[in-house]
């Protein structure tokens, strides 16, 4: 790995097609999910099964990309935790059956950017007392979901200032919004619309992390887990 002049590429070959605006999902009838979020869904947006093959496509590119180099995964709570485990679990396998080795160390941090579906100004990060750990380091940072970027690029000069040798950046999804930041990760599983979404372990107020697949929550669920 190479130290970046600036975050932002990722190879082309990388890049997933779009989930287009008018895309209508999949039925909540063709899957099974916990009875007590019936009638709180719109309907799948990415079922469980796509989100383990695209995972594993991943950490076949990242692995490529590190070489035999040491990294530190930095997952970012509380939604990254699902994605950041079933990647380093594929990154591992890899390295298992390869002449290269990779040695991992997993570390979390945790953000705080959304009140009820509402995006922040304010970002909170906690746990930052430990990135001066991450000096000289090989660092890769999973996210669950990029937006606007404004709380990936805080992140990123909370970090930096730490002198890493290097930073990468794998978020599940990135999301199209009418006010981009121009932060593009290095890896991402799907790009999709500007709506909310929950399952595998991305919440509404702390529910739905239970949930195996990437859902649209519905009015009603938003009313009845509001706070």
């Amino acid at each position: 790995w190479s130290v970046p002049q600036e975050h932002g590429g990722f190879p082309s070959t990388l890049s997933s097609r779009p989930i287009s605006d008018d895309w209508p999902g999949y039925s909540l009838d063709l899957f099974t999910y916990p009875q007590h979020y019936y009638g709180d869904l719109e309907y799948v947006l990415i079922p469980h099964g796509i989100i383990v093959d695209r995972t594993e496509r991943l950490a076949k590119d990242i692995t490529q990309d590190i070489g035999d180099n040491d990294i530190v995964v930095l997952c970012v709570l509380k939604g990254g935790y699902k994605f950041c485990a079933d990647l380093v679990e594929h990154i591992k396998n890899l390295s298992r059956n390869s002449e290269r080795f990779i040695s991992m160390k997993v570390d979390f941090v945790r953000l705080k950017s959304y009140h009820n579906d509402k995006s922040m100004e304010d970002m909170q990060i906690m746990g930052e007392d430990d990135l001066s750990d991450l000096r000289g380091k090989n660092v890769l940072i999973v996210e669950d979901i990029i937006g606007t970027g404004r709380t990936m690029k805080a992140l990123l000069n909370n970090i930096e200032k730490c002198e890493p040798k290097m930073i990468k950046v794998a978020s599940l999804l990135v999301k199209r919004t009418s006010q981009p930041d121009g932060f593009r990760p290095d890896y991402y599983g799907f790009e999709i619309p500007d709506i909310f979404v929950v399952g595998y372990a991305l919440d509404y107020n702390e529910y739905f992390r239970d949930l195996n697949h990437i859902c649209v929550i519905n009015d009603q669920g938003k009313a009845k887990y509001r706070v």
